[in-house]
């Protein structure tokens, strides 16, 4: 095992890097991990990088509870990983509905150790004038609100336990801009700053705050991207697109040790030294 010491802040397009020799963190094996025992809360987990993730977790032995508004879906995950998984149906960008999801976590588990932020949308691509009004709003709701929503339920439950993790999923959207897609980079770059907020306001109480930018994953959302035909993104193929289990073993790396190195900022997935580091082959 080799240990790295220290981090770059690099700033990351869904097109390409901009960095200055990053060094990677590297901290024991994720194959190695295991979450025997801890609670883990993953928003969007009826789809894509949620679901992927709930199953990989649950795997490693953690209890998993999987929030998002599709119920049905939600509980056809849960059934399929078994015992270890709790089904809430919940939109995050209503915090009456995320305090009762939260409140539901602990009553089913007991504890609270680890929130997945990954619940997000990406809303009509088009220009920012022809956007409306209603549709850029909700992108904000659940992309921003969403995040702040659970971290806000979430913090206290583990200041008291004087331990958590909470890892945003964010985007190479958060360092740049996009045509056609003001409301989502706008949306990135507000979650970016919650985490840096976190760490801020949190780091000292024993919760690890980071974010996690994954490059481009092939999920539903690369459909409607393709479909717009807006921007140099809509031009990639699926098979340029990483696959959902590689976001989740890579939030499962991040779950251990190895997310206190990255506290505060984004661990970039799409760079090859944090694949390697996560045991994911180079691409």
């Amino acid at each position: 095992m080799t240990l790295v010491r220290g981090k770059g802040r690099i700033n990351i397009l869904c097109d390409g890097i901009s960095s200055a020799n990053p060094t990677i963190i590297v901290v024991g094996n994720e194959k190695e991990m295991t979450l025997t025992g801890k609670t883990v809360l993953i928003t969007g987990a009826s789809r894509g990088i949620g679901a992927a993730t709930a199953q990989h977790l649950a795997a490693l032995d953690a209890n998993v509870v999987l929030v998002a508004r599709s119920a049905k879906v939600l509980q056809k995950i849960a059934d399929k990983i078994g015992s270890k998984a709790k089904a809430l149906a919940c939109d995050v960008s209503d915090s009456n509905q995320v305090n009762e999801a939260v409140n539901a976590s602990l009553e089913t588990f007991g504890s609270l150790d680890i929130l997945i932020n990954n619940a997000g949308i990406l809303g009509p691509v088009d220009k920012l004038s022809n956007i409306s009004p209603s549709d850029w709003g909700e992108v904000i709701d659940t992309n921003v609100k969403g995040v702040f929503n659970m971290m806000h339920a979430t913090i206290p439950i583990m200041v008291a336990q004087k331990k958590g993790v909470i890892i945003n999923v964010s985007s190479g959207a958060a360092y740049g801009v996009l045509e056609g897609w003001s409301h989502y980079c706008a949306s990135k770059a507000a979650v970016l700053q919650l985490t840096r907020s976190g760490h801020e306001e949190y780091g000292d109480d024993g919760i690890t705050c980071l974010g996690l930018s994954p490059g481009t994953v092939a999920t539903k959302m690369q459909v409607a991207i393709k479909a717009s035909g807006i921007n140099p993104v809509s031009k990639l193929e699926i098979s340029d697109h990483i696959p959902a289990s590689d976001v989740a073993q890579a939030i499962s790396y991040l779950c251990g040790a190895a997310g206190e190195n990255y506290a505060g900022e984004d661990f970039q997935l799409k760079l090859p030294e944090s694949r390697a580091a996560v045991g994911l082959v180079a691409r």
